[in-house]
């Protein structure tokens, strides 16, 4: 990647010029069998511009209540797109048609309306956990039913493509709109990708200039970019591997408490409450032997396996997360 970024050519991409920006759009776009593609700074922007673009203020959009864009992108929807957000629980962070439809208010002038839905696969507070494509099918259908349009936070969604064994085209073919990152699993440095129609991009593009994500000569980003989305996929399966290791070892920790069975891709949470401590505790006692991860909440903590972890690195983890566990 590196190499590709240093010898990228370039041009000015906020008049469309940049080549390698251009190779980037259109490689993302036919990868998941869309008209358009966008590259952004960040998933957030990415989000937030798909949100801008799909709703108009005053409306609500319907999310799970552990969503990425209620917890981690700064209340941005209000700020920016005046929406607010109607969250409800799913088991596994998994939502369904059944429980979403039951949110959608009446018609009436005294209810804010349903703009949006928002859906997160893999999702990551869940512990990367793998939407089925029956049960997000079934809710794009109820939803363009009512005319509402749905969006997914897909930062992870080739994680996601690995554990289905299907391609990332047939599993969001029915979605309005998709963001991914091509940074996480897919390991570029920087940036993140919408796809959607042309209509859609070209709106999406201008709300990206409004946020500051116009960039100029962006094809020594897009140079990764492209590395990430043609080769990284094919190794992400390495991750979902060194992720059921860990858990797994973890499992027979004392005190640790995690369902080995439910990872299935690269995220790993567990619940750390039968040691003493709470999860930041851990994690900095960790971190003193060089193994990071990040806290969900006060008893929860999250590990998360990628290219520059082996499964050697993941029992070494392992061993000491138990020694720490143990004293």
């Amino acid at each position: 990647m590196r190499k590709a970024m240093a010898e990228a050519e370039v041009g000015d991409d906020v008049y469309g010029e940049d080549p390698t920006v251009n190779r980037l759009e259109a490689s993302a776009a036919h990868i998941f069998e869309r008209e358009a593609a966008l590259f952004v700074p960040t998933g957030t922007m990415g989000n937030q511009i798909a949100i801008k673009v799909h709703t108009h203020p005053g409306q609500e959009i319907i999310c799970e209540e552990r969503a990425h864009i209620l917890d981690w992108e700064m209340g941005m929807p209000a700020w920016f797109s005046g929406c607010v957000l109607r969250t409800l629980r799913g088991e596994d962070g998994i939502l369904g048609w059944r429980e979403i439809q039951k949110k959608i208010p009446a018609h009436s002038y005294a209810r804010a309306q349903t703009g949006l839905i928002e859906l997160e696969n893999t999702h990551n507070m869940a512990g990367g956990t793998v939407t089925p494509i029956d049960v997000m099918e079934e809710i794009c259908d109820g939803a363009h039913e009512r005319e509402i349009p749905v969006h997914l936070d897909g930062a992870r969604i080739f994680n996601a493509a690995v554990a289905l064994g299907r391609s990332v085209a047939e599993i969001t073919r029915k979605l309005d709109s998709v963001m991914f990152c091509l940074s996480k699993g897919l390991g570029a440095p920087v940036g993140s990708m919408l796809v959607g129609s042309r209509a859609f991009i070209e709106k999406a593009r201008s709300v990206r200039k409004a946020l500051g994500g116009g960039m100029r000569q962006a094809g020594v980003l897009a140079a990764a970019g492209l590395i990430a989305i043609e080769e990284m996929p094919k190794r992400l399966d390495e991750d979902h591997r060194t992720a059921r290791i860990l858990a797994e070892k973890l499992a027979e920790i004392p005190g640790l408490k995690i369902e080995p069975e439910k990872v299935k891709t690269n995220i790993v949470v567990f619940d750390v409450s039968g040691i003493g401590i709470t999860s930041n505790e851990l994690l900095r006692r960790l971190r003193e032997h060089n193994v990071i991860g990040s806290a969900i909440n006060e008893s929860v903590a999250r590990l998360v396996t990628h290219l520059d972890v082996s499964g050697d690195d993941c029992l070494q983890a392992a061993d000491v997360i138990r020694r720490v566990c143990k004293r």
